[in-house]
Order: C-alpha cells, then sequence, then structure tokens
C-alpha cells in the first residue's frame, strides 16, 4: 500500500520532524507548540501557491491605489478565505544560508498572512519561538523537511513528468483529518492540557455525536442545522457532530447544510480550532469560533443551537469570570446574566449560580440558554460531567436549583455513567448528560439511567491514565440501551419518574424551655407569641417528594418519622426548600457475594494444616 493511500503519513511525518528537530531543545510537551503552526503554515502556503502571483499583482495594484483593507480583494484573487501577500513563499525561505537573513525573511513571510491567519500566528504564539529556532539552528531544517519535494501538502497532485500522479493531493476533508489526528497525537503522547480541561478522546466524542443524532436521525430534513460547542476546545467535537449528521442525512437520502459554532478562552486550543476550520475551507466557519470565556463573555448571545455537545472544564475556579464582569467573590449573586439568573418558581432571582469552585453546571445553564422550541427536533443536548454535578450543592443552592429547573422543566432524557479511566489526564468518574426539550412521548415525565462503567475494551498500552477505550461494539451496547428504554435491560438500564430525585429540606424545631421546665414564648418579631426556638435542637431533614406517594408528604413524614420520638417537635414551614440529586449508586449498588460458610471453613482448615506442617519443621530441626 503506498504511503499516500491515507493520512497516516501526516501524523508520522510529523512526529518524526518533532523529534529530529526538537530533541533536547524542547520538552516533549512543547513539540506541539512548533510542529501545529508550522503544519497550518504549510498547508496554507501549499494551496496559495497556484494563485500567488496573481494576489502579488492585485496587491500591487490595490497599494497603487493607497486601499488599505486589502485581504477581501486578496483572498478573492487567491479563491480562498486566507492568502499571504509576501513577495515570500516558504520554498524561497529554503534558501537562505544566512540565520539574520532567514530570521528576517520568515517574519515578513509571516506578516504577509491575512488578518485571520494572523490571529492563529499570535494564539499560537509562533513569533516568541523565532528567536529560538534561529539560534539554535532549527528554523532551517523545520522549512527544509516541509518543503521536501517527498511531501505533498498541496490539494493539487504532484505529478511525474508523463502526467501520472506521483503523490496525489489532499483535499480539505483529508487535510481536516489528518492535522485532527496530529492533534490527537500529541494530547495522547504528553498528555497536556491545563487544570481542569481534559482533552475528549475520540472513542468518547463518538458515542456523544451517536446519542446526539441517532435517536432523532429519522426526523432530519432537508434544512440548515447548527451545532455548537461552548468549550470547544481544538473543535474535534464540532468536526464529528458535523461528519455525524451527514452520514445520517446521506443514509436517509436528506440534503443538510451544517453549521459549526464554537467559543474557547485557550490561547493554543483556539488557535487550533481556527485553523482545522480553514485548513477545511470552512472560512465561515472559522468567523464562528469565538475567543474568551463563555461565563463571562457569550460570543453567541441571543443565538440559539439544534445541537449542543461539550466537554466544559471542571473543578477549577471562575474567579476570573467575575473579575472580568467587575464582581468579587463575595458579589457572585449580583451578576444578573438571565442564563444564570432566571425568573422561575414564583422568585424571578431564581439563581443557578454553583459554588465558585466548580464551573461546569455553569455551561449546562448556557447550554439550555440556547435551546430551540420551535422546531420538530427543539434542542438536545450531549455534556460530559464528573460526579460532582449529581448532588454537589444543597437544596436551595446554584446547583441543586438547576437540576431542580432540568428536571421539573422535564429536560433530561438520560444520564449515563461512564467507565473510569477512559481520560487522559484523569482518572475521576464521569457522566454523560442528555438533555431535549421535545422528547418522545415515551419519556415525557421520565428519566432514564444507564450503568455503562463496565462497558470499555481494555488499552494495549495506556495512554496516560487512559487504560480503555470504547469500541464500536461498546459504543453499539449503549445506544441500544438508550434506543430500547423502558425494555432495556434492568441490569444497565433503569427509568425512574420524574419527581423520584427530588426532595423537600425542612427544619425541624424545638421549643426552648426555661429554667422551670416551661416553653418560652417570642415577645417580638415575626414569631412573637410563638414558641421560641431551641438553635441547638435544631435538625434538617430531607422528605422524598414521592414519600407516601407523594401524598402530604411532609405532613405524612412528621407524623410517622418525628413525632413519635419527639412530641414537642414541628416543621418550621417557612423554612421548606425543594431540592434535587441523583445517585447512582442508591440505584445499581451490588453488594459483594459473601462466601458460604463451608468455604470459609475449608480455608480455615487448609491454613491450619499449612501451619501445623511448618511448626513440624522447625521442631524437628531443633
Amino acid at each position: 500500500m503506498s504511503l499516500y493511500q491515507n493520512t497516516d503519513w501526516v501524523k508520522s511525518f510529523a512526529w518524526k520532524i518533532a523529534c529530529d528537530c526538537l530533541v533536547d531543545k524542547y520538552p516533549n510537551s512543547d513539540y506541539r507548540k512548533i510542529i501545529l503552526p508550522f503544519i497550518v503554515l504549510r498547508r496554507f502556503d501549499a494551496v496559495l501557491e497556484p494563485t500567488k502571483s496573481a494576489v502579488l499583482k492585485e496587491k500591487d495594484r490595490l497599494d497603487r491605489h493607497t486601499i488599505k483593507d486589502q485581504d477581501a480583494a486578496l483572498c478573492l484573487v487567491a479563491k480562498k478565505s486566507f492568502c499571504n501577500f509576501s513577495l515570500l513563499t516558504m520554498k524561497d525561505l529554503k534558501s537562505r544560508t544566512s540565520k539574520q537573513a532567514l530570521k528576517h525573511d520568515f517574519i515578513a513571510y509571516l506578516d504577509g498572512f491575512t488578518k485571520n491567519v494572523q490571529t492563529i500566528i499570535d494564539k499560537f504564539e509562533l513569533r516568541k519561538q523565532i528567536d529560538k529556532l534561529v539560534d539554535n539552528d532549527i528554523l532551517g531544517i523545520l522549512i527544509e523537511n516541509f518543503v521536501s519535494p517527498t511531501v505533498n501538502f498541496s490539494d493539487l497532485p504532484v505529478l511525474n513528468q508523463d502526467g501520472t500522479v506521483k503523490i496525489p493531493a489532499l483535499d480539505n476533508h483529508a487535510m481536516g483529518t489528518a492535522f485532527e489526528s496530529v492533534v490527537r497525537m500529541f494530547n495522547e503522547e504528553t498528555n497536556i492540557t491545563d487544570a481542569g480541561r481534559h482533552f475528549t478522546p475520540r472513542d468518547i466524542v463518538t458515542l456523544m455525536a451517536d446519542l446526539a443524532f441517532e435517536p432523532v436521525a429519522d426526523k432530519i430534513q432537508n434544512n440548515t442545522y447548527r451545532v455548537y460547542d461552548g468549550a470547544c476546545g481544538t473543535g474535534g467535537m464540532l468536526t464529528v457532530a458535523e461528519d455525524r449528521i451527514e452520514q445520517l442525512a446521506k443514509k436517509y437520502n436528506k440534503e443538510v447544510s451544517i453549521h459549526l459554532y464554537g467559543q474557547e478562552n485557550a490561547d493554543e486550543t483556539f488557535a487550533i480550532a481556527q485553523a482545522d476550520m480553514l485548513i477545511k475551507g470552512d472560512g465561515d466557519q472559522a468567523e464562528n469560533i469565538f475567543f474568551g470565556s463563555t461565563i463571562s463573555n457569550d460570543g453567541f448571545a441571543g443565538k440559539t443551537f439544534d445541537f449542543m455537545i461539550s466537554n466544559p472544564p471542571f473543578g477549577t475556579p471562575w474567579k476570573t469570570d467575575l473579575t472580568a464582569l467587575g464582581l468579587s467573590e463575595k458579589e457572585k449573586h449580583k451578576m444578573t446574566d438571565t442564563r444564570f439568573k432566571l425568573n422561575y418558581d414564583g422568585d424571578p432571582d431564581y439563581s443557578v449560580l454553583p459554588n465558585i469552585g466548580d464551573p461546569q453546571m455553569l455551561f449546562l445553564a448556557n447550554n439550555i440558554a440556547k435551546m430551540k422550541s420551535g422546531t420538530e427536533l427543539g434542542s438536545r443536548i450531549i455534556e460530559v460531567h464528573n460526579g460532582s454535578s449529581l448532588f454537589t450543592g444543597d437544596a436551595g443552592g446554584g446547583e441543586s436549583n438547576l437540576r431542580r429547573y432540568i428536571i421539573e422543566n422535564d429536560l433530561l432524557e438520560c444520564i449515563v455513567a461512564m467507565p473510569k479511566d477512559m481520560f487522559y489526564n484523569t482518572g475521576i468518574e464521569t457522566f454523560l448528560w442528555i438533555l431535549s426539550n421535545k422528547k418522545t412521548e415515551n419519556r415525557k415525565g421520565k428519566i432514564q439511567l444507564i450503568d455503562a462503567t463496565s462497558m470499555k475494551t481494555p488499552l494495549r498500552k495506556n495512554l496516560g491514565k487512559k487504560n480503555c477505550e470504547l469500541s464500536e461494539v461498546n459504543r453499539k451496547d449503549i445506544l441500544k440501551l438508550y434506543n430500547d428504554f423502558e425494555n432495556a435491560d434492568p441490569e444497565f438500564s433503569k427509568i425512574f419518574p420524574k419527581n423520584e430525585f427530588g426532595y423537600y429540606k425542612i427544619k425541624v424545631c424545638r421549643p426552648l424551655y426555661d429554667d422551670n421546665g416551661n416553653i418560652t414564648i417570642e415577645k417580638k418579631g415575626k414569631r412573637k407569641g410563638l414558641p421560641a426556638i431551641d438553635t441547638k435542637e435544631t435538625d434538617t431533614e430531607q422528605v422524598p417528594l414521592l414519600y407516601n406517594k407523594g401524598i402530604n408528604p411532609v405532613n405524612e413524614f412528621y407524623l410517622k418519622e418525628i413525632k413519635p420520638f419527639v412530641p414537642d417537635a414541628w416543621v418550621e414551614d417557612i423554612e421548606t426548600i425543594i431540592g434535587y440529586e441523583l445517585s447512582f449508586t442508591k440505584y445499581f449498588y451490588k453488594p459483594l457475594q459473601q462466601r458460604e460458610l463451608k468455604e470459609i471453613l475449608a480455608d480455615l482448615k487448609k491454613l491450619e494444616n499449612e501451619t501445623n506442617t511448618i511448626m513440624k519443621e522447625i521442631f524437628d530441626n531443633d
């Protein structure tokens, strides 16, 4: 098989150059800081070669007419959404023998790109690396390798003298696939992610895409669909989502137009996401990747989306977002963003703001605010969370309030418990939340929990902390459990009415007695004339919404569980708050199988015999 029949050669090429050129000068974890921008530059350079002379001619004309804003006109001539109007190409740079000449010309070459590429170069911080690359004689070697006649980064084939194809072209889709594989390679090889940011393995992304689209595949029409990721990272989820919808549309003979939207606040991953879109020829899509924090600087305020797929950061403080809004940590309650402050249950300031130490629920609230309601499909959300989103936060707190809002509005379809050790840099438990505002009739008022923790395939070699993956069979098994719903295997799937997870948090009070054993009466305030509360004897209880089958649950709980044991106690009704939490352990816990007594006695007898034998040998030797 020829090296060029697939795009794996790009991955091998990138890793070989990184090891050959950067070893001892850069740590492994920094290889991507050089190799990724050079792949982007070489791809752009290669696809612009056929129109280079025409672009330079147009540049000269625009300069003579003193036209300042030239990008649009030059891109039109280049027939791309980007171009380079410097006098140089990467092949020209290959001939530079002087370090200083190479440095000067390389900077001029970079400066010749249009503004959209300048943004990518700046976010990669490539200019900061130039001096080190030049001083260590790396820059020239890198360029020489990337313009080698043995590789082809162009969208046109390299031909032999007789016109036959020597090296096939890399079309936009193939180049995009190759670039994504290189990005994944560096993430997997070096396991580099910032604290709280977890690079999502492709097997999980594929499952998320399946759960988003497969259940509604038959409803996809000849239409335009918008896919959004508010924590898009390198954009991998968006591109997988796009491919999946297009596959399903083709299966059902539909013509669809997919528009991708993402937001990212880390420089390098933002650069990768934008570059990926431009590499694929999606200039308009690249403009839909917004730089900044989704929490404090929503790049798509007021927009709604058909599908939202995301793996938001978790376990990292979001203090910087408050600072960006001019608020201190203690002023969190002053946030007025309607994504996080709702008008619900008679409270115009119903807050779903979580603890300052974890932002993941904010991303979920952001997605909910962007759901469509006027279409047959509505919106579907698939989001990765750790376990804390299931139960963190007391009744009335932001996390519990968001769970309550989601469940009482019947948005939650399913939560899937994933196997442990699925991510490269963390072994924490993760869960997929599946939300929809257009539930099918059989799902209305119900919530499905799927325990997929055992559905995994071991890796031959660990990738960081990732020691297993979801094979195609595993993914199909999980999707089948979801689709089978009430007919699914009860060992792995359970269905509950939505209020199964709600509870009343009640305040149980006892009266304050004076020294004579008489109840003290309040003489002022709201409780004037009522028994004073003994704060030392105050307690709280959680009463399930379905206690006593949901008929007067608080009163029945008091009569059965409190009054018989503490006759003078009462429930302070004004303090009663509704909360929601979910527990997989409660519903899927499997106690360890106890050993039979006969087996235990047999082991003890065996141990006794072994001990007697050893003791006999000791005494015989003496």
